[in-house]
């Protein structure tokens, strides 16, 4: 049987090692070598932020009030189709892909966007609020708090790991025709999210 910190551990890491556009933006971002630090450092943040609601009851909150959910939802929808265009996009215009001419992302958009693709995706507080709290149910004071700090290393871990880990692809982004698999990776990343949550929010 696992302890309850390395419980938590494999749960948390095993929810966010996943594609998905809060991943892609980070890996790009890496590759990119712009805010990485920060840009972990917010996904992580906000991770941890989420177990501990979760894990402190904020999950049954919002399983009793659906409408919350639904309006984040339809949110997270549109701001994905909208940063999946843009993506699309990049990919038509192969000149703007060579990161000797693309201009870098301004600290306050890449915070601005990392935000919205971590609070505006309803897989986040499906994932961290309700799975990660609604796990934690088992277990009461001292392992309760390892669990819950096992959950947020893995976050931590991961999106660090991933940021700077995404450095070794440079040599292979320097080729404006990686850049373009890239983006259509993301743009199909987005869209394929996006039709899978209206797909969830019509199915409820």
């Amino acid at each position: 049987m696992f302890s309850p910190f390395l419980s938590g551990f494999l749960i948390g890491g095993g929810l966010i090692v996943a594609i998905g556009a809060q991943n892609a933006f980070i890996l790009k971002q890496g590759i990119r070598r712009e805010h990485v630090f920060a840009l972990a450092l917010i996904c992580s943040l906000s991770d941890a932020l989420l177990i501990v609601l979760g894990v402190a009851g904020l999950g049954a909150f919002i399983e009793r009030f659906p409408a919350l959910l639904t309006g984040v939802t339809l949110f997270g929808i549109g701001f994905l189709l909208w940063y999946g265009w843009l993506a699309f996009r990049r990919v038509l215009a192969p000149e703007a892909l060579r990161l000797s001419e693309e201009g870098a992302v301004p600290l306050g958009k890449a915070v601005l966007t990392c935000l919205t693709l971590t609070f505006l995706n309803p897989h986040v507080y499906l994932d961290t609020v309700i799975l990660v709290g609604s796990l934690a149910a088992p277990y009461s004071g001292a392992a309760r708090l390892a669990y819950t700090l096992g959950a947020m290393s893995a976050s931590f871990s991961w999106f660090f790991a991933l940021g700077y880990g995404a450095r070794v692809l440079t040599p292979l982004f320097a080729k404006p025709v990686a850049w373009r698999i890239l983006d259509a990776i993301i743009a199909l990343v987005m869209v394929s999210i996006a039709g899978k949550l209206a797909l969830w929010l019509l199915s409820r």
